[in-house]
């Protein structure tokens, strides 16, 4: 595969490197790069500067604010993104229930949803892990049964990433519990988290956060017109959606933006009296990741070469697998350089000589242990792969 872009492609990523750190607030991508808390305000601004240019949802329809771009010049937007430290499109809404709508929704759907999902004027969450139903989403319980023009819901849902934030939900729903193979009896619904009966609480993080939630549905009625798609075939799209989703887990651009600051850290932490940046060890582990990282570009580009009819390549669980390995490998790098110091955050007083990076080494750390789970566990994708791929 060649690694030089042609003179297009290097204008295009010219394009996008300018736009992205002239356009979007230097304070909004200050605060990603130091691995602050991103405020739902913040999210909201920068995705409507996105929408705006038309960068918001590229790989859209271009009727819904797509572009007619390339693979290779999507996979340099979302690059140039990463490394430009700017809070990504919600991925709930761009690349999960907006490619949904846009592909099966109808019309009245489509017009009704999703313009205001590029713009994030509503905002959107996942409906789909269950305390009983993780990796195994097919055994999901949550039930809706038609009650004239309404569906009734009940059941649970968790692991809901920045609920506390969501307007509306899109959820996996048991709507025929009689099918002969339980992929076949769900349901796709959506409808607005304040709706009657719908209940959300927080779930604590082991780096002590709260971006994700537990949902309760207390006879939530759903009107029939929130059906997306066919009745029972719930199951075809969200295998449809975590395609979509695992080719953005890689997450290609935000792994190289970490290993330039892990090299910017080890000259800064010193080793037997010289910059730890220069001991052997170190120099091999950061060129070992490096090398890992460039094969894990180079099959992202081929997967995204090689998607057809927008429906996401099953190599895309690969990407998910390396990509969240490396990513926690990344993490833990930053870890280790910081060494003690990497404890701050857990002192009970404020170490105000101890840098910012530090402080947040372990909580990022920790907080990365979700990735080799979450849009489907590696566990899960290396039997995907195993079927799929290489028809073990």
């Amino acid at each position: 595969m060649q690694l030089h872009l042609s003179p297009e492609d290097q204008a295009f990523r010219d394009e996008m490197r300018t736009f992205f750190t002239t356009q979007v607030p230097q304070s909004i991508r200050d605060d990603v790069a130091a691995h602050r808390d991103v405020t739902k305000e913040q999210y909201v601004e920068v995705q409507q500067i996105l929408n705006a240019a038309g960068l918001a949802v590229p790989h859209w329809p271009a009727e819904w604010g797509g572009r007619d771009w390339t693979p290779l010049q999507r996979h340099i937007w979302r690059e140039e993104m990463q490394l430009a430290a700017v809070p990504e499109p919600l991925a709930f809404n761009a690349s999960m229930i907006g490619p949904v709508i846009a592909a099966f929704g109808n019309q009245e759907q489509k017009e009704r949803f999703l313009p205001e999902t590029a713009n994030l004027d509503i905002w959107w969450c996942q409906g789909f892990s269950e305390p009983d139903a993780g990796s195994d989403l097919a055994s999901l319980r949550t039930a809706a049964v038609r009650d004239g023009e309404d569906w009734v819901v009940n059941g649970q849902k968790t692991w809901t990433t920045l609920g506390q934030h969501a307007d509306w939900i899109f959820c996996l729903c048991r709507t025929d519990p009689g099918a002969e193979k339980k992929q076949r009896g769900i349901s796709l619904l959506v409808f607005p988290m304040d709706t009657p009966g719908v209940t959300l609480r927080p779930i604590e993080l082991l780096d002590g956060g709260f971006e994700v939630n537990e949902v309760f549905f207390e006879d939530v009625r759903v009107p029939a017109e929130n059906l997306i798609g066919e009745e029972n075939r719930g199951w075809d799209y969200a295998k449809f959606l975590l395609g979509n989703e695992r080719v953005g887990i890689a997450r290609v651009g935000a792994t190289k933006r970490m290993l330039v600051d892990a090299k910017a850290h080890a000259t800064q932490i010193t080793s037997g009296g010289r910059p730890l940046i220069e001991d052997p060890s170190m120099r091999a582990r950061i060129a070992e990741l490096e090398t890992e990282l460039l094969a894990l570009e180079l099959t992202a580009l081929r997967v995204v070469s090689n998607s057809s009819d927008g429906k996401p390549n099953p190599a895309s669980s690969v990407l998910k697998l390396r990509g969240s390995e490396l990513q926690q490998a990344a993490t833990e790098l930053i870890v280790d350089i910081a060494g003690p110091l990497s404890l701050a955050s857990f002192a009970d007083d404020e170490a105000t000589d101890v840098p910012e990076w530090a402080r947040s080494a372990t909580p990022e750390f920790l907080n990365y242990r979700k990735v080799s789970i979450y849009g489907g566990s590696n566990e899960v994708q290396r039997t995907i792969i195993a079927g799929t791929i290489l028809g073990l």
